[in-house]
């Protein structure tokens, strides 16, 4: 069977400039076969006009001679009557005669001649074959029951038309093919940039490398250069986060690995020798517990990171935010037993992913526990799509405080607690996803501070 090719994919396999040129050439034939047919045209009806009006004239004029009854008797030069390159043709429509013509071209004097003759109709004009060429005809009113006719052959009309007729066909093909070479240089030239930007994407395409377009001008290519090197930087951005991501990664993970090794050959060696009392065996196992534990909540980060994605779309669920910060509340209490949490909530409702959400508000809580004291107290207050969340600790240095949200920073404080410096930059990542924001800052009467403000209302909106 053969495949069916439709115009439109035969239409879209060929270049733009083809496309281009092609259409240019189109749309000029198009205009100047219509050009060239209302000029013809018209120039044939003006033609026709004049003919007709001369030959009416001449006709009127010989019509009211007083010799003219004599004249019809008698066989008549036409150049008597002024009318040297016409034939003179008599009607008698009381004797149904016809003079002037042979007997077989008497039979195409029709119906209109007579209705002249007889009075029905001033004059009239048409076209008729008379001893196989074409005439003009025009008769007009003589005397009572008469008329005057003149047909004019026109043969040097039909000449004159033939020729304009080969002289608009001949500007027309050559008005095309101008039209066509303009098309082509027109498509060339302009769609030089267009090969420009092709070629500088195919270069990104074959080496990867992510450097601007050069943009000239401020066309729609040149804005399409911009669009094209804006999608770049963020593209080039991106990779230098998924690099940075991954080798922060590698470095975290690999002193938990480090330790985990280190334990685990301890343990071997303990079992072939045997010397490793209980006590010191409990603390390795321990140890060991510990940096397992310590791995599996840096990978639940970095998972949780990479989902968190600021250009993913929240999911559309509605969500009461005090519900979330009760329940992330109740959580680290129980992770936190040491620490007083004081909480005061309003309502507040937002459109998001719920269990993101509480993520976020758990890990604020982890942090100020962390860095409280014992017996601290940790101030929780969710105000108008805010939640603030603030402990009794050292406080934010200043060195550091523009670093808090950044993936894997630790302060040298922090350095020997537990954590994988990756709790804040999910705090971040999820105010982001949900157009909201992030900051921390320090309270007058000391200790930390963090805000997380999220767009929403009091009450729920109507679904």
């Amino acid at each position: 069977m053969v495949p069916r090719v439709s115009w439109d994919s035969l239409h879209y396999r060929r270049s733009l400039a083809s496309r281009v040129t092609l259409l240019t050439t189109m749309a000029v034939g198009i205009a100047v076969t219509g050009v060239a047919f209302a000029a013809f045209a018209t120039v044939r009806m003006q033609s026709m006009s004049s003919l007709d009006q001369s030959l009416h004239s001449r006709a009127s004029a010989a019509a009211q001679t007083d010799t003219l009854d004599a004249l019809s008797r008698e066989r008549i030069p036409p150049w008597m009557l002024g009318a040297a390159d016409v034939r003179i043709i008599f009607l008698d429509a009381v004797n149904r005669t016809v003079r002037g013509v042979s007997s077989s071209s008497a039979g195409q004097i029709g119906t209109a001649e007579w209705q002249v003759a007889l009075g029905n109709r001033s004059w009239s004009a048409r076209t008729v074959w008379m001893d196989g060429e074409r005439y003009r005809v025009v008769a007009v009113q003589a005397q009572e029951g008469k008329a005057l006719i003149l047909a004019q052959a026109l043969e040097s009309t039909d000449e004159m038309l033939d020729r304009l007729g080969l002289v608009m066909l001949l500007f027309g093909l050559a008005g095309m093919i101008s039209a066509g070479l303009a098309g082509w240089g027109v498509a060339r030239n302009g769609l030089r940039p267009v090969r420009r930007l092709t070629t500088a994407v195919e270069e990104i395409t074959r080496t990867e490398r992510l450097d601007p377009i050069p943009v000239e001008g401020r066309d729609e290519v040149a804005r399409l250069a911009v669009a094209f090197n804006a999608m770049l930087t963020a593209l080039s951005a991106s990779q230098a986060r998924q690099r940075q991501l991954v080798a922060d990664a590698g470095h975290e993970l690999r002193t938990p690995l480090t330790s985990l090794r280190t334990n685990l050959d301890l343990l071997a060696q303990a079992d072939a020798s045997t010397k490793l009392s209980a006590e010191s065996r409990k603390e390795l196992l321990a140890d060991v517990r510990g940096q397992i534990s310590e791995m599996t909540t840096l990978i639940g980060d970095l998972t949780e990171l990479a989902r968190e994605d600021p250009s993913a779309a929240p999911s559309v669920e509605v969500v009461e935010l005090a519900a979330v910060v009760g329940q992330a509340v109740t959580r680290v209490r129980r992770r936190a037993p040491t620490a007083q949490f004081v909480v005061h909530t309003e309502p507040w409702w937002v459109t998001g992913d719920s269990a993101a959400l509480e993520r976020a508000i758990t890990n604020l809580l982890d942090n100020a526990a962390k860095w409280s004291p014992e017996g601290g107290q940790v101030t929780v207050e969710l105000t108008r799509g805010t939640v603030m969340v603030a402990d009794q600790g050292p406080g934010i240095s200043p060195e550091d405080l523009p670093h808090v949200f950044d993936r894997f920073y630790r302060s040298t404080e922090s350095r020997g607690m537990p954590g994988s410096g990756l709790g804040l930059s999910i705090v971040k990542a999820v105010a982001d996803r949900h157009g909201g924001s992030s900051r921390a800052g320090n309270r007058p009467e000391g200790g930390a501070a963090f805000w997380f403000q999220l767009p929403g209302t009091m009450a729920p909106p109507e679904v």
